[in-house]
């Protein structure tokens, strides 16, 4: 068996609202992407822990490539003066691809990057290169939300 070490993959897309506001709506108040991105995400329950804080465990229903898909994850860290926010998978249908999953979302002034870190199961497993237009709508839409409300 091949020794496989993690791989990262960044999609970053143009935001115009203000960062702390898109930072926070990430932190405080993202369960609301089921209503602004409804066609890409179609459920959230809270587990575990309190919105915004680390250990925070929800689990999202959501689609892909056409595909229903679920994962459960976690706030795994926060770090406010880099408006940052990493979400670490804890189970669900991405580590049937990959050993570890994890999204690392930083805001700055007009910028969402979103950071994927990943350990694939298999030397053939792809890159989770469907997330790139995913979190980037998804970034773009909260924005345009965002610059409304």
């Amino acid at each position: 068996m091949a020794n496989l070490t993690a791989d990262s993959l960044v999609a970053s897309a143009a935001i115009k609202c203000p960062a702390d506001k898109f930072f926070n709506f990430f932190r405080y108040k993202m369960n609301e992407i089921v209503k602004i991105f409804p066609a890409a995400f179609t459920g959230v329950q809270l587990l575990e822990g309190e919105e915004g804080t680390v250990g925070c465990v929800k689990r999202w229903n959501y689609i892909v490539g056409g595909i229903p898909l679920s994962a459960t994850e976690k706030i795994a860290a926060i770090d406010e003066g880099a408006k940052s926010i990493t979400f670490a998978v804890l189970e669900g249908d991405l580590l049937l691809l990959y050993k570890s999953f994890e999204a690392t979302l930083t805001v700055s002034e007009g910028l969402a990057k979103w950071t994927f870190v990943f350990e694939k199961a298999t030397l053939l497993t792809p890159p989770p290169e469907l997330y790139v237009p995913l979190v980037i709508t998804l970034s773009t839409l909260v924005d345009a939300f965002l610059l409304l409300n």
